[in-house]
């Protein structure tokens, strides 16, 4: 059984003719690209530390099997905005695990869509804690209540976006949580 002691995110975007290339380019930007990666789903596992992506590197060797979350999307249409994102939410007790969300989408920027993704983990965060909130509620406004509860000591996101460029080549973004 492997459970991971740190966890760190990263994201990227790459611009390719062809869709495979693009993805590889936004790996190659986010730096994992020499790994053979694991989709998981969205548990943050209880007392895993956050470190730097350049410390998260510096543990993985070319080649490893590592274990990520990750956030996709792509579009060969010029001027199409494509996002993905990577929420984080991290209950008080160091003992207990978080959640993390994959969010990808089309035509939100990055701060909308990072937004909804730490919404998305918080809320399901805040649900396995029996904290009641209001779901029809703004996410400013249910963030407050989740952090006022004591609970929820944190939440987070990372989050990638880019414009389709103008030739018709592909553009991808990711957003991931690395696993250590």
């Amino acid at each position: 059984m492997f459970v991971p002691t740190k966890c760190f995110f990263t994201k990227g975007v790459g611009i390719h003719k062809d869709k495979l290339a693009s993805f590889e380019l936004a790996l190659r930007q986010a730096g994992i690209e020499k790994y053979n990666l694991v989709y998981v789903s969205s548990i943050f596992p209880p007392n895993c530390q956050l470190v730097s992506r350049d410390e998260g590197l510096t543990h993985l060797s070319p080649g490893s099997i590592v274990y990520v979350v990750m956030a996709r999307n792509e579009t060969n249409e010029p001027s199409r905005l494509v996002s993905a994102a990577i929420g984080h939410a991290m209950p008080k007790e160091s003992n207990t695990y978080g959640y993390l969300s994959e969010h990808h989408a089309f035509g939100e920027t990055a701060e909308v869509s990072g937004e909804y993704a730490e919404d998305l983990a918080a809320t399901m965060l805040a649900t396995t804690l029996g904290i009641e909130f209001d779901p029809d509620r703004a996410w400013q406004e249910r963030e407050q209540i989740y952090k006022a509860s004591g609970r929820i000591i944190s939440t987070t996101h990372t989050c990638q976006s880019a414009e389709g460029v103008m030739d018709g080549r592909w553009t991808t973004v990711i957003a991931a949580a690395v696993f250590l």
